[in-house]
């Protein structure tokens, strides 16, 4: 099956048995976002919404879900943004920028809520290398 760039949305209470590709399903009732990963390979992809995990932003028409999609636990191991049911296809991350990643991801389940940030900054981000990135995460999380 080729590689998915356009989603479909349908809002269900419950994901078919046979989610069918190119389709993003969304439950509010479950409060999860279901779909095929969009490298072609079957796997199913679950994205728990919460404050977090992913947010999914609806505009009336069309859907963002942050974070992006990082399938590290599947052989393809695809990774790619969903914005506007259009797949934005990322770089394949190393073993070490998983690693580092799910620390943080870790470190921000035990946050209480409110010191979570969600709301996209209006200052651009600092430039800065990806090795200091990197290292700048280890600090906080190793």
């Amino acid at each position: 099956m080729p590689r998915i760039d356009q989603l479909s949305v349908e809002f269900v209470k419950s994901v078919p048995d046979k989610p069918v590709p190119g389709t993003l399903y969304v439950s509010m009732e479950y409060a999860s976002v279901v779909h095929l990963c969009c490298c072609g390979c079957g796997s199913e992809i679950v994205t728990p919404l919460s404050p977090k995990d992913w947010k999914l932003t609806y505009n009336g028409e069309t859907v963002t879900l942050h974070p992006s999609i990082g399938n590290w636990s599947f052989p393809c191991r695809s990774h790619y943004w969903i914005r506007g049911n259009r797949v934005k296809w990322s770089y394949d991350m190393t073993d070490e920028e998983v690693r580092v990643g799910r620390g943080r991801d870790r470190w921000i389940r035990t946050q209480p809520d409110e010191r979570i940030e969600h709301q996209p900054s209006t200052q651009p981000p600092p430039k800065k290398t990806k090795r200091g990135f990197l290292k700048i995460l280890r600090q906080l999380f190793d």
